[in-house]
């Protein structure tokens, strides 16, 4: 039976959750998680889909995307997928699925919840005791949203972009979240 198609809003924030199968490490090394970002950024240009936080973990990929297009999403994954696969395949000579299935996404209300998102996604190295601070993980969008360090592949969202009058301004105040914790009940939110 063929797979349903995703339903995926354009204009309309979502939050993706992609795993190692069996929660395996899908990055080995620097030159790995590189090429999945040089990837994403590729296939995000051709598809039309701007990237506003990610975070690439050994095992698992976040992304807080918003695609301008119905299919965009889709497209921009499977592009990512084809060639990371292919690629971490070869370079350590494995065969066979690197992701736990189909990606996982969900659509969040922005107004509520855009900010909460990338703070959830930016503090998974902290959460995971990688890091002490969002700052010192080389592999996420904080340094971006939160020390306005310009990135090709970053694109700020309009709530964002509302912290302040320019980027200095807005990354301030955007790190002035993280001071506080990210509360459990509005990650359980639809």
């Amino acid at each position: 039976m063929a797979r349903l198609a995703r339903i995926c809003p354009q204009g309309i924030p979502q939050h993706i959750i992609q795993r190692g199968n069996n929660r395996q490490a899908c990055f080995a090394a620097e030159e790995d998680f590189a090429a999945y970002l040089y990837w994403l950024n590729q296939a995000a240009r051709k598809h039309q889909v701007a990237i506003h936080a990610w975070v690439l973990m050994t095992n698992h990929v976040h992304l807080l995307v918003t695609p301008s297009t119905n299919d965009g999403i889709s497209k921009m994954m499977q592009i990512v997928g084809r060639h990371y696969v292919r690629y971490f395949n070869h370079t350590y000579q494995r065969t066979g699925s690197l992701w736990e299935g189909r990606f996982k996404s969900c659509v969040i209300n922005a107004e509520e919840y855009l900010l909460t998102c990338q703070r959830y996604i930016e503090l998974n190295p902290v959460r995971a005791n990688m890091v002490d601070n969002p700052s010192d993980y080389r592999w996420s969008s904080y340094h971006a949203n939160g020390l306005a360090i310009d990135a090709s592949l970053w694109t700020p969202h309009l709530i964002w972009l509302d912290l302040g009058d320019d980027n200095e301004e807005r990354a301030s105040s955007y790190r002035r979240l993280f001071k506080g914790h990210v509360d459990v009940s509005q990650l359980k939110k639809p």
